[in-house]
């Protein structure tokens, strides 16, 4: 890492970003379903087109290194770093894949380098190849979101209606640990189709012989799963009864469609991110 100094993005509290234009499209969502008490875990953003990977004067360097040491001890030393780019998540593009995310952040250096990733992400070929195939600005407007990082005993997706057919039934799948195994297609999850209400239509063991943890000197690690649990189901109807209510409350405060981002710790459902469902 560059010892040169850092300059901070203005930055708020997750539920205050709800200026897309400033915040981007991931942290306004979050922000919106805050304030609505749906239970998504708190965190920071940093606003767009800053200079928060750029070095600047000592001074402001050491200012914006507290600034980050506060942050991470406000939420508890264990962060997820993510993007939030104008657009990003938006009813016509999701930019899912295209942008950085990293998890298990412990140290103000780490974190550091997050943010530099995740900037840097906003000018990679592939995100500009992504702009350009939607008709979008190819400048790119990146802000972050740094939130505390959910310690999930499994995580996955859910969407409200079946994206290939369209049937209204929720479709979940969902793996053991942090969801990088199922986002990373690492894994074959288990999938579930629940009907509004919470009913199990259907249910089906993947094989999920591996799953990322959170490292304490910072990071994510693979972790093989071994024995029943590979084959386990990872959630229970309590889970699935959970996740039914919460694609219910999402659709009361958002409308339209729903792919939902979640980790489970014990009984209870924690929304990470949401997003309509789209096809790119």
């Amino acid at each position: 890492m560059s010892t040169m100094a850092l300059t901070l993005a203005p930055h708020v509290p997750l539920r205050d970003a709800l200026d897309e234009a400033r915040f981007g499209g991931k942290a306004a969502q979050c922000a919106r379903a805050l304030r609505e008490g749906l239970p998504v875990p708190d965190g920071f953003a940093l606003a767009c087109d800053s200079a928060g990977a750029q070095h600047g004067d000592a001074q402001h360097g050491d200012a914006a290194r507290r600034t980050l040491a506060a942050m991470l001890d406000t939420l508890g030393g264990l962060v997820a770093v993510r993007s939030s780019a104008v657009g990003e998540d938006s009813a016509g593009a999701s930019f899912a894949g295209q942008h950085a995310t990293v998890l298990g952040v412990t140290s103000v250096s780490g974190l550091i380098e997050a943010l530099r990733e995740v900037y840097a992400s906003a000018s990679t070929a592939s995100a500009a190849a992504y702009r350009e195939k939607l008709g979008l600005d190819l400048r790119a407007s990146m802000g972050v979101v740094v939130q505390r990082l959910i310690r999930a005993d499994a995580a996955g997706v859910l969407f409200n209606r079946d994206p290939i057919t369209g049937e209204d039934v929720r479709v979940i799948e969902a793996s053991w640990g942090l969801g990088e195994a199922v986002v990373q297609g690492l894994v074959t999850p288990d999938s579930f189709r629940v009907a509004r209400g919470g009913r199990v239509l259907a249910q089906q063991a993947g094989d999920k012989d591996l799953m990322f943890r959170w490292s304490p000197d910072g990071g994510t690690h693979e972790v093989p799963v071994e024995g029943e649990r590979v084959s386990q189901l990872c959630l229970s109807d309590t889970h699935l009864q959970a996740l039914d209510a919460l694609c219910s409350r999402c659709e009361a405060v958002f409308g339209g469609s729903q792919d939902l981002e979640f980790a489970v710790t014990g009984d209870h459902v924690h929304l990470l991110q949401r997003r309509a469902i789209t096809r790119g």
